[in-house]
């Protein structure tokens, strides 16, 4: 039922979703969807802690099988760019989608998908960081600006696929980010990995 929610929430926002629109899209009572979720807030929150669980098993968890550092940080671009393109949510990135929708909305649900994306930001500059005490990235001196950067670059991208229907901007970002990564002074084959032709 979860499931349902959330991709439902992906396409038509997490304001979109209530106990009667979840219980006609799954057969269900009413009454029945009402006890598991209790209120409207419960059952958003459960979409964003389910998208949240889905987030770290599809993104996550596949780039940690690279050693932290550098490898780790390429793999987790590629990994973000597989997610979004790949339509794990339809809707593209959920938490783009969620964060825009519930910007100006202060509460729990609005702190729920903070959370989650501060949680995904910190793990990216924790890589980038290591990065650059591996030496690997020897032009940079702040993490934060990489990750904003490379943030800007996929945001635009997962917009822009979406609106258009195109994987062009999944294209542009990854030459962006490895041209910027390159620039940093990364090795240009290690750098190249961000981008789907790398083989």
């Amino acid at each position: 039922m979860l499931s349902v929610a959330t991709q439902l929430a992906s396409t038509e926002g997490l304001t979109g979703v209530s106990i009667a629109r979840l219980a006609q899209e799954t057969s269900s009572s009413k009454s029945g969807v009402a006890t598991l979720f209790g209120s409207k807030e419960n059952l958003q929150l459960a979409i964003v802690e389910e998208a949240k669980r889905i987030f770290i098993d599809v993104v996550v968890e596949p780039a940690r099988i690279e050693p932290a550092g550098p490898d780790r940080l390429y793999a987790l671009v590629r990994a973000w760019v597989d997610y979004s393109s790949g339509r794990t949510f339809e809707g593209g990135c959920f938490f783009l989608a969620a964060s825009t929708e519930f910007a100006a909305r202060p509460g729990a649900v609005r702190d729920a998908i903070t959370a989650a994306m501060d949680l995904w930001r910190s793990y990216l500059q924790h890589q980038t960081e290591r990065a650059i005490a591996d030496g690997a990235l020897p032009q940079l001196d702040d993490a934060g600006q990489l990750v904003f950067e490379l943030e800007a670059l996929l945001a635009h991208a997962n917009a822009e696929s979406t609106l258009h229907d195109s994987d062009t901007p999944y294209r542009r970002a990854e030459r962006a980010i490895a041209e910027r990564l390159r620039a940093l002074g990364a090795d240009a084959r290690a750098a190249d990995r961000v981008r789907a032709s790398f083989a």
